[in-house]
């Protein structure tokens, strides 16, 4: 059976169809936040950064927020594969000791420990990493307004309530509620942002810890990070809150190397969804006018059943197996390893591109 699905905006439809796709061609590589999900795509984050797009010259600007913010800042390490394996590994081993009758970690254990294994992970290569020769990485926060300034244990429920409300009235509501805050090592934003409220702030080897944290915490799952070194001050949550999947205006991309080059972005579905609180929205999942020159390489949903428990890794899998660690492992790494066939068959198709194989976004 197939693996791997490739869906296209129009703009990006007519490159394939003249020019198929080269190295060259890629400006930006968006990374969605997803949790366990992003781990699918570990092959095929391997075979692009190591294989593929060495093979070419051009700066490339990386987006992520969540897990696709440390999916994205693992490319940048100057070992890069073994950053993006160790990465596979120690996100399928997290666990959490849970005290006599907790159900669940508290926040502050799971920031806690995310925290020191942040620094572990990245101790001592930041700096490298922010510089990158090629790669230009921006990382996608989502700061607190109004109620939501602060983390507290009944004003941020409230917040978070009314934020879900305004963004069931107009998406770009919300930003009363939570404004987008982009930290990057270099250059412009990629994307435009007309559509909802931005910042764009620089990531420095001293706030660089705290933004990724930031990026990466979940509500009321980890504790917000509050006052972030060279930012607003406030609590920053999960960048996924604001940008889920990162349906950004991609069409006005700017890359100074490769003018009218396309967004390849390795997904872990077609459908791109704008922010958290609209996964239930589905009106909100169709593509748009912003994923014109986009290309998703994703899981076909026929494939996907055929992994353990017929699905993608998910959060409902910490619940589901509980203090149970190697049974986890053991679905997860089943899922991973299965993945490897999504790259595989991109690198075919690369080399003998068929656009029967091509579908719209």
């Amino acid at each position: 059976m197939k693996a791997l699905a490739i869906y296209v905006g129009p703009q990006a439809k007519q490159h394939l169809a003249l020019h198929g796709l080269s190295a060259s061609d890629v400006k930006v590589i968006p990374a969605a936040a997803g949790g366990p999900k992003g781990l699918i795509l570990g092959p095929l984050d391997r075979f692009m950064f190591n294989q593929w797009l060495p093979t070419s010259q051009q700066t490339i600007d990386l987006v992520g927020a969540s897990i696709g913010a440390w999916r994205m800042a693992t490319a940048c390490l100057p070992e890069s594969r073994a950053g993006l394996l160790r990465l596979e590994h120690d996100y399928i081993h997290q666990h959490y000791e849970l005290k006599p009758g907790e159900k669940f970690p508290s926040a502050q254990q799971v920031s806690d420990s995310f925290r020191e294994n942040l620094d572990l992970f990245y101790g001592g290569l930041v700096e490298p990493l922010l510089n990158h020769p090629r790669f230009r990485l921006h990382v996608l926060t989502s700061r607190g307004k109004g109620l939501l300034h602060r983390e507290h244990p009944v004003l941020s429920p409230l917040g978070y309530g009314g934020a879900f409300l305004s963004n069931l009235i107009r998406r770009k509501a919300m930003g009363a509620s939570l404004e987008r805050v982009v930290f990057s090592s270099a250059g412009a934003l990629p994307f435009g942002t007309h559509d909802y409220a931005t910042r764009q702030l620089p990531m420095t080897t001293s706030n660089f810890m705290d933004v990724l944290q930031a990026s990466c915490a979940i509500p009321f799952v980890l504790k917000a990070v509050h006052d972030i070194e060279g930012a607003p001050r406030g609590a920053y949550w999960d960048g996924g809150i604001t940008d889920y999947h990162l349906h950004l205006d991609w069409r006005n991309a700017s890359n100074d190397t490769a003018p009218g080059g396309l967004v390849v972005y390795p997904h872990f579905q077609k459908a791109v969804v704008p922010g958290w609180l609209d996964k239930a929205l589905k009106w909100r999942h169709k593509a748009s006018a912003f994923l014109n020159n986009t290309l998703v390489l994703a899981p076909r949903p026929e494939w996907v059943q055929t992994l353990p428990n017929g699905k993608l890794p998910d959060r409902t899998d910490f619940a589901t197996y509980g203090q149970d660690l190697q049974a986890r492992v053991k679905v997860w790494q089943a899922a991973t390893s299965a993945s490897q066939q999504l790259a595989d068959e991109f690198a075919a198709w690369l080399e003998k591109p068929d656009m029967a194989c091509v579908q719209d976004l």
